[in-house]
């Protein structure tokens, strides 16, 4: 009967990680805090990563190249959206986290606060640039004047709507912080139905409601984040949780948003590199022509949606090591790290090992071209080759962006994606005869090159004397 005991205290801490409750993780278990802090981040990244897939699922059902190609350089630009919005709120998870660990929480709830005042600002920015020059973003990426034509649409809607990528980010950003990903968690899960509820009825028309096109799968993944962003919002100026946003923490602090953004500024950096080299890589794709770049896009978003709940585990490890800092235990923060990145590496093993094997039936899914689905089964097995190196690599790396160190993330960024896996891609897709399989081979084998260089820096220990 002993077995039915494990069993069932199993399923009540996954209740309890479901349902969700924030937490001082600086004492206890650490198998037990990473459980329940993984669990509604890997659910929580699983449905980010689903609205790319939904998404794309509708849009190719369109059976039009081009708006796949649309949606895909579209994305890559947003990518920059994503970096600034992941960047800022991983500076707000540390700063969160490092206060919750000093028992803090009004200071937890000002520097919530003043994280979603500088996420208002570099909105209202982006959504100006949309409004004038999205045509002109697609021209720039490479886009023929059908991808424009099929396109410009849905390309202004992300654009202008970005509020709610930055704003969803951030607020579960901050949550991951206190320790309730829960929350998180229930946000994306209102974003996701409603995002699958609209797509095919704002895509494909219904009844009074026009076929909107490609452009109508933005639009629905706008009202879905936004939703989403509303219940986050009113749950924090609930009474429930340790960040409490009222009246006397909506103050406007200079030295906490010169704190944030000091450590963001490091954290953007790192996201904006990696994205500016996937930007390079999707314009060394789209030269060999729409079935390679549709079917290139069509794997990274499944690619996505396997690694988005591995992020799940990379950023409970970031909260764990932001609370025990706080609480002045940096060996138990180290100890959470090396646990997780074990955890999540044999995970990615299994999806790589998974990817191998069924990629074609995968890709088939998404599309009948056999030009599409042979760039994407090609794309989909050869990233998964590094996958196990990535695993832990990117723990530890979150690790770093935990601890509020952001700087050595970034120095490693740049030295491995702009000086080795974009010049490697080049080359290995235009001197080789590789073509567009010389890219993923340049994908796989620096992110490896990522993860053995991380564990080494991570070792040294310098980021246990990192303030903030």
């Amino acid at each position: 009967m002993q077995w039915l005991r494990k069993v069932s205290s199993f399923f009540s801490l996954f209740k309890q990680a479901v349902l969700g409750t924030e937490q001082n993780f600086t004492e206890g278990s650490i198998n037990r805090a990473i459980f329940l802090l993984s669990i509604p981040m890997i659910l929580e990244m699983a449905m980010e990563s689903m609205l790319a897939v939904v998404d794309i699922f509708f849009i190719s059902r369109l059976n039009d190249n081009d708006a796949v190609t649309a949606v895909g350089l579209t994305e890559s630009v947003i990518a920059i959206v994503y970096s600034l919005a992941m960047g800022l709120g991983m500076s707000a998870t540390a700063m969160v986290a490092r206060r919750v660990g000093e028992q803090d929480r009004p200071g937890a709830a000002i520097a919530a606060v003043n994280a979603l005042y500088i996420g208002a600002v570099i909105s209202l920015l982006i959504s100006v640039t949309g409004i004038f020059f999205y045509k002109d973003v697609l021209v720039l990426m490479g886009a023929s004047n059908r991808v424009v034509e099929v396109g410009s649409g849905y390309t202004w809607w992300m654009l202008t709507g970005n509020f709610t990528i930055v704003a969803l980010f951030l607020v579960n950003a901050i949550f991951r912080g206190a320790g309730n990903a829960a929350i998180a968690m229930h946000s994306l899960w209102i974003a996701n139905i409603l995002n699958m509820i609209l797509d095919p009825i704002l895509i494909f028309g219904w009844g009074p409601i026009p076929a909107y096109g490609v452009e109508g799968a933005a639009i629905a993944t706008n009202i879905g984040r936004g939703t989403g962003v509303l219940y986050q919002v009113l749950f924090m100026m609930g009474s429930r949780g340790i960040i409490q946003i009222h009246r006397s923490t909506m103050i406007f602090d200079g030295t906490v948003i010169t704190r944030l953004l000091k450590v963001a500024a490091g954290n953007v950096g790192q996201f904006l590199i990696s994205t500016a080299s996937w930007l390079f890589l999707a314009r060394i794709i789209v030269t060999f022509g729409s079935s390679a770049f549709a079917g290139y896009q069509i794997a990274i978003r499944i690619i996505i949606f396997t690694i988005l709940p591995s992020w799940g585990m990379a950023n409970a490890a970031a909260t764990l090591v932001g609370q025990n800092l706080g609480a002045k235990q940096p060996e138990r923060a180290e100890t959470s790290v090396w646990r997780a990145g074990f955890l999540n590496m044999v995970f990615l093993g299994f999806v790589s090992i998974f990817f191998y094997f069924i990629s074609e039936p995968i890709m088939r899914i998404f599309s009948a071209d056999d030009q599409v689905v042979y760039y994407g089964t090609q794309c989909l097995r050869i990233v998964a080759f590094g996958y196990v190196f990535y695993g832990y690599g990117m723990v530890i790396v979150q690790a770093f962006n935990g601890a509020g160190d952001s700087r050595t993330p970034t120095i490693l960024n740049f030295f491995c994606y702009w000086l080795f896996q974009v010049p490697l891609a080049w080359a290995l897709a235009t001197q080789t005869g590789l073509q567009a399989l010389g890219v993923f081979w340049a994908i796989a084998i620096a992110e490896s090159v990522i993860a053995v260089i991380a564990i080494f820096l991570f070792r040294r220990g310098t980021w246990k004397e990192v303030k903030i």
